[in-house]
């Protein structure tokens, strides 16, 4: 039962963070339970961009093995693309960035994130997804380009 409620947990920080994650699929890994979850996230401020992230999740018998009952591994991986006409509202458009997802992979101490950044010399979005953690930040990163080129 804690499991589930941790999972249900994740999709209240989903839901909180301004966009709701929709899982597309669930990959079995080994006899332990533990799966790759991949899940869709639509931007929130660019309608017609939609990123698909893959993570993984650990399974019961692995926690109860390894005792660390409330934390997933940071790693990830993004792919964005165009999935419709493409209207970008009201960005950031820092060097810095915004995040537009945000999940938790523990219970205080780690999260995955997807910030978005405009190049706008060259006319793309990108998408980095990394973990983010309160001490000992982590370079565990993926990233995704949505070219804006219109001919």
């Amino acid at each position: 039962m804690p499991i589930k409620l941790w999972k249900t947990g994740l999709a209240f920080v989903a839901m909180t963070a301004g966009l709701q994650a929709e899982e597309v699929g669930k990959v079995d890994v080994d006899w332990l339970g533990n799966d790759i979850i991949v899940e869709a996230v639509a931007d929130p401020k660019v309608k017609g961009v939609t990123c698909h992230l893959a993570y993984f999740e650990r399974g019961l018998i692995d926690r109860l093995q390894n005792g660390n009952w409330f934390e997933d591994p940071s790693n990830s991986s993004i792919s964005c693309r165009q999935t419709g006409s493409i209207e970008i509202g009201d960005i950031d458009r820092s060097d810095e960035g915004e995040s537009v997802f945000s999940e938790r992979r523990s219970i205080i101490l780690k999260s995955l994130n997807v910030k978005r950044i405009f190049d706008e010399k060259n006319q793309t979005l990108i998408y980095l997804a990394h973990a983010r953690e309160i001490q000992n930040g982590s370079a565990k990163m993926a990233i995704s380009t949505v070219p804006l080129y219109q001919p």
